[in-house]
């Protein structure tokens, strides 16, 4: 049965989809901007428009599926997804105002994590029992992983384009890299779409399987993919634009050469990862791209105070935003 719960957590899950494709529209479009290849608005729609295309495209949903294990069904409730999706929403919207380019995918998954534990705990169950280790420990392992791959590739990928680049006129090779620059921002969208959306989908899944609407193992409802990917590239075309200048300028100076080669890069790393249903952060990806892309030059091009501030956001938003959960779910006991 549906009830008006069910349905808070529905709307409050799609509403933070909406916000992660304003959170990290920056990852899809950053680059393409302070390249010019596109003006601000044109990139939004260009961007949006792949993330949505996703839908049409990807039917197994393996990152979806690895999110909607983290927590033990035993102690997913209703209350737990709203807590948890509470702490996420407040989190992002935290970052965006502050213009720190956090994981929207992180922020979520500890906010889940944090109220399924919080939950155990009232339960008289321990914290380890409520979530399953092995997909804990392998997010974990990608916030390390995943941007040093898309350093990695985009380190490897600027290097073969100069190489076959190098006995091209400046001026031809830049105007072929701007037009470039639009097939590998489209890849980076479609990749963004197809794993930050997913997370959505396995919130809304283990909502539907809580609230009795579907059984454990059935198949998730053709309408909630669609709704995912509507909502992350409504959200993408509301832009987010100060996460876009730290992202696209102040990092390290893109050039359309540098813009192919990073976002190639993320999409090479975001393809990888949904394939065996990991879920990573796009934003700490591109991120790495973009540094690896610096790191092409000297290693002075890159902005290491900024970049190590950014990544102090990585370290912290797991754990913030399921401190944030467990106080919102503890709060919703108190409450009634």
């Amino acid at each position: 049965m549906v009830t008006s719960s069910l349905v808070v957590v529905i709307c409050l899950a799609l509403l933070f989809d909406y916000t992660n494709g304003f959170h990290d529209a920056a990852n899809s479009i950053a680059t393409i901007v302070s390249t010019k290849v596109l003006t601000p608005f044109q990139a939004v729609l260009w961007a949006a428009a792949f993330n949505f295309i996703v839908f049409f495209f990807i039917k197994e949903h393996k990152v979806a599926n690895t999110v909607s294990k983290i927590v033990v069904e035993h102690f997913v409730t209703i209350p737990v997804l709203l807590a948890g999706l509470i702490a996420a929403i407040s989190w992002n919207l935290i970052t965006w105002w502050f213009g720190i380019p956090s994981s929207s995918s992180h922020t979520l998954i500890g906010g889940f994590a944090g109220a399924g534990i919080t939950n155990a705990l009232y339960l008289g169950s321990s914290a380890a029992s409520a979530v399953n280790m092995g997909y804990i420990l392998k997010i974990i392992a990608y916030i390390v992983l995943a941007p040093f791959m898309g350093l990695v590739f985009a380190y490897i990928v600027t290097i073969i384009v100069l190489h076959l680049s190098k006995n091209s006129r400046p001026a031809t090779a830049e105007k072929w890299f701007k037009r470039l620059q639009l097939l590998s921002s489209a890849a980076l969208s479609f990749a963004h779409g197809g794993n930050d959306a997913q997370k959505v989908m396995g919130i809304i899944y283990v909502a539907l399987i809580a609230g009795k609407v579907v059984p454990s193992g059935a198949h998730m409802p053709d309408w909630v993919p669609l709704a995912c990917y509507s909502a992350i590239a409504l959200g993408t075309l509301s832009g987010g634009w100060k996460i876009v200048k730290t992202m696209g300028s102040r990092i390290t100076k893109i050039t359309p050469l540098e813009g192919v080669s990073a976002e190639t890069a993320g999409a090479i790393t975001l393809f990888f990862t949904e394939h065996f249903g990991i879920p990573v952060s796009t934003t700490h990806t591109i991120t790495g791209s973009i540094i690896g892309v610096g790191l092409t030059k000297r290693l002075s091009a890159v902005r290491w105070g900024l970049t190590i501030n950014i990544i102090w956001a990585w370290i912290i938003t797991i754990p913030i935003s399921g401190l944030i959960a467990a106080g919102v779910f503890a709060l919703m006991r108190v409450m009634g």
